[in-house]
């Protein structure tokens, strides 16, 4: 369905605003060549990498591009595209620029829009050192976002399950955040050009997100013309319907080891924007690898077992050795020292030209080939010297059969892996059962301070399961009114992680009570699990409801606040090509995170919540 294209629309008002934002010549046409300059802040260079290259960049006429923090020579002679985040600081170094001529005219565009407040900043800085007249265009480019796959998308707003969750988080800076993710969810329906129908569930930073976005596009639609006046085709007829969740819906997901190559690659060597650095040792230096679609093995490979992903590489190395085999033999020479006639001539000459042509062909193969056997070979190491499959296995039988084994489990967390790895396990264990028996509890609590563990993530979810299983056991008003009232001065906004509800807090089945509750949002029939989601519907009048379209939706956007993870994505994926009609379904996330990163946030808020101890290490040692 060509509607949600998210990246491909994306990219595609990137490089018109590379070309002084004017439509692309089309391919085939000679376009004037003119040279600029591209200056980014840090944040729109980390949206613009996992989209364009050098090259791309050279192909729109981007011949040089700098950091706007950094110092830069002049060159007068040559217009600049600056694309930076509309910040106090990113502006007054934008007029100190102007103001100093660096470059012959200046392009302006915002990730997101500029305030008017920050508007009159500029103007009063150009005015006053005569430069106004060097800024060419301002433009408001709503690409706040970071489209990592067509279906994949990230806010790049770090640790904000940390700061929704804060216990010590002032009203203000709650407001903000939810404000910043509601400004890029605006930011990916504008780049859409649809208004999504929003759904979510009640309380919570869902609901707080769900009410601010619902609130800037009824504000936005006021305007005529909008962002979404062209957009009132028929391919916009049929609305997505975009489902915002917290991450505390499913703590399991975030924390869990997986066995695929994709989350193993991110989870163990820190994939990062679809890059992958891996560190320099005894085989070669240093090497920086890109891991998206332009790699027909990691489309093809990365969704699969480990150790079917090893068997493929050995079988593509096979394939490659036989072929270029069988380039040698045809251009070989001849065979027992017989004569070329003409006819053997002009057939050894045809074989001389198909090895010419096929060998750019063989040479990217072996390139393939040989980044994956590294990829692999170092992800073997990891997996052996930490028992990774073994963390797997005792996960998955917790999380999918509800069983486990006592002596693997503690062999586990007193043997091989990372402190990370152990925490993340106990912690597994923990949300897969709702009343673990006292003594296994114990021996895991042991086990854990045997390591030197820090417990603070692991008291800090116990604290927040434990406040579940009081709120939903049956008691009197004032008692649980005793638990909202200290639960909301513990966890501050966190609340909704009291009273989701234990069946969302463990992991029932291994089809993620996320993509259950979309699969039910997108059929919108009567379903207990979400006949309490609330419903925001921008296009709609405010007063009343009975008039809001509750599905079936075709399109989805999923978008998990506080983080989400490949583990989510692949299971809406699933989904998505499961289903019959099918289904199209976008997912995104405030910020893409491995276990490791998200355990420590965890331990963070343990820690800012005074659960810490059990460790003589103050905080989660990083992976070596």
């Amino acid at each position: 369905m060509a509607a949600l294209s998210l990246r491909q629309k994306q990219l595609d008002l990137i490089v018109r605003m590379l070309h002084l934002n004017q439509p692309p010549p089309p391919p085939g046409t000679e376009e004037e060549e003119v040279y600029k300059i591209l200056v980014l802040d840090s944040f729109c260079l980390s949206l613009l990498s996992p989209l364009l290259r050098v090259a791309d960049l050279r192909k729109h006429g981007v011949t040089l591009y700098f950091p706007i923090d950094k110092p830069r020579h002049k060159v007068p002679d040559a217009p600049a595209v600056y694309f930076i985040r509309p910040t106090p600081a990113n502006l007054d170094r934008l007029a100190a620029d102007a103001a100093a001529a660096l470059y012959a005219s200046f392009h302006l565009n915002f990730s997101s829009s500029l305030s008017r407040p920050l508007l009159d900043r500029l103007a009063a800085a150009t005015a006053s050192s005569n430069a106004a007249h060097r800024v060419a265009r301002i433009a408001d480019q709503y690409l706040d976002f970071v489209s990592l796959e067509n279906n994949l998308f990230s806010l790049a707003q770090p640790r904000s399950y940390v700061a929704l969750n804060d216990p010590a988080a002032a009203d203000a800076d709650i407001e903000a955040q939810v404000d910043a993710i509601a400004l890029g969810l605006f930011c990916v329906a504008a780049t859409l050009g649809t208004v999504p129908v929003i759904r979510c569930a009640r309380g919570g930073p869902a609901e707080m997100v769900a009410a601010a976005l619902d609130a800037r596009l009824r504000d936005h639609l006021l305007a005529k013309p909008n962002l979404f006046t062209e957009a009132t085709t028929v391919a916009s007829f049929q609305r997505p319907v975009l489902c915002l969740f917290d991450r505390n819906f499913e703590l399991s997901v975030g924390i869990q080891h997986d066995w695929s190559y994709r989350p193993l690659v991110h989870d163990v060597l820190s994939l990062k924007l679809n890059k992958l650095k891996m560190p320099a040792d005894k085989s070669g230096p240093a090497k920086t690898y890109d891991l998206d679609d332009s790699d027909a093995f990691w489309v093809a490979n990365s969704w699969s077992p480990f150790p079917r992903v090893a068997e493929e590489i050995e079988a593509q190395l096979a394939k490659y050795k036989q072929d270029v085999d069988e380039v040698n033999q045809r251009t070989g020479g001849t065979k027992d020292g017989v004569e070329f006639d003409g006819t053997d001539l002009i057939g050894n000459t045809k074989h001389l030209m198909n090895a010419v042509n096929s060998l750019p062909e063989l040479t990217e193969r072996k390139k393939m080939i040989d980044k994956h056997t590294n990829i692999a070979t170092v992800l073997l190491g990891h997996i052996k010297d930490r028992s990774l499959d073994g963390y797997c296995d005792c996960e998955n039988d917790m999380l999918v059969k509800g069983t486990v084994d006592r002596n693997m489990l503690l062999s586990l967390l007193k043997g091989k892996g990372t402190k990370e790895d152990k925490l993340r396990l106990a912690v597994t264990y923990l949300l897969s059962f709702e009343t673990p028996p006292p003594s296994e509890l114990e021996q895991v609590e042991a086990a854990l301070q045997e390591s030197d563990v820090d417990m603070s993530a692991f008291q800090y979810v116990k604290r927040i399961k434990s406040l579940n299983t009081q709120f939903a056991a049956p008691s009197s008003a004032a008692s649980r009114g005793n638990i909202v009232d200290w639960a909301e001065k513990l966890y501050g906004q966190s609340i909704s992680a009291v009273t989701a509800g234990v069946k969302n807090l463990l992991s029932a089945g291994r089809q993620l009570a996320l993509t259950r509750t979309v699969e039910a949002l997108m059929e919108g029939k009567p379903n207990p699990d979400v006949d309490n989601y609330l419903l925001f519907d921008p296009r709609a009048p405010r007063s009343g409801s009975c008039g809001q379209f509750k599905g079936p939706f075709r399109e989805a956007i999923v978008f998990m606040i506080g983080g989400g993870n490949y583990i989510e994505y692949r299971s809406l994926m699933e989904l998505a090509e499961g289903s019959q009609p099918s289904k199209h379904i976008i997912y995104g996330a405030t910020e893409i995170l491995n276990g490791v990163e998200f355990i420590e946030q965890l331990a963070e808020l343990g820690q800012k919540t005074g659960l810490g101890g059990g460790s003589s290490s103050n905080a989660p040692q990083p992976l070596k």
